[in-house]
C-alpha cells in the first residue's frame, strides 16, 4: 500500500512539472548545445492544414476530458501563463513534431493544433507570437504554457508564470461570414441595326458649317409630314423630310439643323 502511494506521488509530481513547466535546473542545456544568435523571433503565422493528431476531438488526462475547439476564430483569453523547457526538449508534441525548446512554440488544451497565438505578458506589456502544437497544462487556472525562448522573450523565466492575454490569429473563416459567391448574369447583348445616315444637305456658300440631327423615321410618308407639321407648329420652320431606301424599302427621315459655332 505504502508503495502504491509512493507510485502515485511520483506520477502527480511529474504531471505536475509538466504541467507548470517551471522546476530546478529546467533552463537551456550546456552551453555547447545553446542555439547561437539569441532568442528567436516571432512565429511567422500562416495557413495550415489542422494536424492528424493531438486534434480530439476529445480527449481525457487526469480523469478530465477537454474537447478540442472546432475553429480557433474569435478566440481571445486572459489567464495565467507558465513554461517548460529542458526536460521535454527533442520529446515529441502532441501533434508528433520534435518539442524544440528553443522555437516559439506552445501548448495549449482545446486550440486546434496548429493555430499561431499572439501572447502579451500583462505584467509588462512584452508580446509575442507563438505556433501552439501541444497540449497542456493540466494545471488549474493556467491556459497557456510556453515553450523556454517565448518565456524568455516576456521576461517570466524567473517567476514561473505570469498573467497574460492570448489572442488566436485565425485563418479559419466561419461559415456565416464567408462571402456568398453570386452568380453575375451576362450583360445582355443588344443587337442594334446600323442604318446610314443621309447625308447632310451641302452648307450654303460662304455660310456656316451644319450639323443635321434626325427626329424621327416613318415607313409612311404622310406620318412623316404630320410630324413635319407639328414641328413647325412648335416653332421649328426649318426641318425638312429626307427620303431614303434602305434594303429595298422606303424610309422618311425627319432632319433638322444645328447650329455649329
Amino acid at each position: 500500500m505504502l508503495a502504491r502511494l509512493l507510485l502515485m506521488a511520483l506520477v502527480l509530481l511529474s504531471l505536475a512539472a509538466c504541467g507548470s513547466g517551471k522546476f530546478r535546473g529546467d533552463g537551456p542545456p550546456s552551453s555547447g548545445s545553446t542555439r547561437i544568435g539569441g532568442l528567436p523571433g516571432d512565429a511567422v503565422p500562416r495557413p495550415e492544414a489542422r494536424s492528424r493528431y493531438g486534434n480530439g476531438p476529445v480527449y481525457e488526462v487526469l480523469g478530465k476530458r477537454y474537447q478540442v475547439m472546432p475553429s480557433s476564430s474569435g478566440y481571445r483569453e486572459r489567464g495565467v501563463a507558465s513554461w517548460y523547457g529542458r526536460k521535454f526538449h527533442g520529446n515529441l508534441t502532441s501533434n508528433r513534431e520534435v518539442y524544440d525548446m528553443h522555437a516559439m512554440t506552445a501548448a495549449h488544451k482545446t486550440l486546434p493544433l496548429p493555430t499561431y497565438v499572439r501572447v502579451r505578458n500583462l505584467q509588462n506589456d512584452k508580446s509575442i507570437v507563438v505556433r501552439v502544437n501541444d497540449r497542456g497544462p493540466f494545471v488549474h487556472n493556467r491556459i497557456i504554457d510556453l515553450s523556454y525562448a517565448a518565456a524568455a522573450r516576456l521576461d517570466m523565466l524567473r517567476d514561473g508564470t505570469s498573467l497574460v492575454e492570448v489572442t488566436a490569429i485565425n485563418f479559419d473563416v466561419p461559415a456565416g461570414d464567408r462571402p456568398t459567391r453570386k452568380t453575375i448574369p451576362p450583360a445582355p447583348v443588344v443587337e442594334a441595326s446600323v442604318q446610314p445616315f443621309a447625308e447632310p444637305a451641302p452648307a450654303p456658300l460662304g455660310g456656316t458649317a451644319q450639323i443635321f440631327v434626325q427626329v424621327g423615321a416613318f415607313g409612311d410618308r404622310a406620318n412623316a409630314e404630320r410630324r413635319l407639321a407639328i414641328l413647325a407648329a412648335s416653332g421649328i420652320d426649318n426641318a425638312f423630310i429626307h427620303r431614303h431606301t434602305r434594303r429595298g424599302a422606303r424610309e422618311y427621315r425627319h432632319n433638322g439643323p444645328l447650329s455649329r459655332p
